[in-house]
């Protein structure tokens, strides 16, 4: 996508200003709708004068029955939905559904499969709406399901930070702020904490595993571009919620280049004492999930389980070679017992790849460590598990 700067457009004394690129994170699909909507031409997203008012099926929405006429409901490729029309099957020049026999109708399990999907469609659509409402960070979430007719979740509430349970008391326990003047050199609230700044000058994450993360807090008087305000800031990048084909259910992927040691994403979900958790475990145990995760930096008192209210972190699989590892971040909330749990990049991650970390802990590629003592996602019954990676361990334990 390319556009012409404000300061550029008297640049060049006599010729047409120097333009700019910057990225689009909108999918190709929609910047055709766009074009054509507005009956616009660019040959850079394929729109010409020449197919600026082609037609081609790019889905079947529904199915009806009208005096005996079948007609189907057309999504026609890079047009809006406000231009989906019905059409008679002698229209839709396709293969998959058009019968040798024109004057046949197609089986019922055709139709039944038709309307199925374009259920599935709607619903996912609205999900999807959904989860960007109630996001509070920059990286938009998608949803797709190219897998089978699994729709939305509908026991699953998205939300951005820990939810307390009932007799649980999060207090914002930052008693005081720093007023430095450039946390990067001065490394104030890593340095009042004992330990040290987490970031490089690139906002990618320095230290070694086990480490815990200090970040300025809401009493600093930092800038919010801050170099140590990295994890409060959310989810910078686009991932898509998808249904994976090997039967692991849903996972995450992302539709943007991720670098190595980055930020991705913060494992949220609702607090709960160990107590609780053992009896959620059991309960989990016998259906083959968990999404328990301990939250305790040096006791045993608190866990975080996400299987009902979560953000896109509930969707990540495990993996024996994953491109997450976890790290204990502590903002406003000081309390050892209560850290914040983010997700950072291992390695370079690259479009289209899916996003896992292992629940035990352990082959955390580039920056793993040889032992972490407190292994956050607890299990207790060995189950069979095939992550498809060559180092599989073939059990959870």
């Amino acid at each position: 996508m390319v556009a012409v700067g404000a300061e550029a457009r008297g640049g060049e004394a006599g010729g047409r200003p120097p333009p700019w690129c910057v990225p689009c994170l909108v999918s190709l699909d929609t910047l055709q709708e766009l074009c054509r909507k507005e009956k616009l031409t660019c040959k850079s997203i394929g729109i010409t004068k020449r197919n600026l008012n082609n037609y081609e099926v790019e889905y079947l929405c529904d199915y009806k029955v009208v005096k005996d006429m079948e007609y189907y409901l057309v999504k026609w490729k890079g047009w809006p939905d406000s231009t989906n029309t019905w059409e008679p099957l002698q229209n839709l020049k396709c293969k998959a559904i058009t019968p040798k026999d024109n004057n046949k109708t197609l089986k019922p399990a055709i139709t039944e499969y038709i309307v199925k999907k374009a259920k599935q469609r709607i619903a996912l659509q609205r999900w999807q709406d959904e989860i960007n409402r109630r996001k509070n960070h920059k990286g938009m979430i998608f949803v797709e399901n190219t897998a089978d007719l699994q729709g939305a979740p509908s026991d699953f509430y998205y939300i951005n930070e820990y939810k307390p349970a009932p007799g649980i008391s999060l207090v914002n326990e930052a008693t005081f702020g720093r007023s430095c003047t450039d946390c990067f050199f001065q490394k104030c609230c890593p340095a009042e904490a004992g330990v040290l700044l987490a970031y490089n000058k690139n906002q990618q994450i320095k230290i070694p595993p086990g480490t815990p993360i200090y970040e300025c807090n809401s009493r600093c008087q930092c800038e919010p571009d801050c170099p140590n305000r990295i994890v409060q800031k959310g989810t910078q990048y686009s991932l898509c919620i998808f249904r994976t084909s090997n039967g692991r259910g849903r996972g995450i992927k992302t539709l943007v280049k991720i670098k190595r040691t980055s930020f991705v994403m913060e494992y949220v979900g609702e607090v709960i004492t160990s107590e609780e958790a053992e009896r959620r475990r059991q309960f989990y145990d016998n259906k083959g999930i968990t999404y328990l995760f301990d939250l305790d930096y040096e006791s045993n008192e608190f866990t975080v389980d996400a299987a009902r209210y979560g953000n896109v972190s509930h969707f990540v699989n495990h993996s024996c070679d994953p491109n997450l590892q976890v790290f204990s971040v502590f903002i406003d909330n000081l309390n050892t017992r209560l850290s914040q749990r983010a997700l950072f990049s291992t390695r370079t991650i690259n479009a289209g790849e899916e996003l896992t970390f292992d629940y035990q802990m352990k082959g955390s590629g580039d920056i793993s460590s040889d032992s972490i003592d407190h292994s956050p996602v607890k299990k207790r019954v060995r189950r069979v598990w095939q992550c498809g990676v060559v180092t599989c361990r073939n059990y959870l334990n």
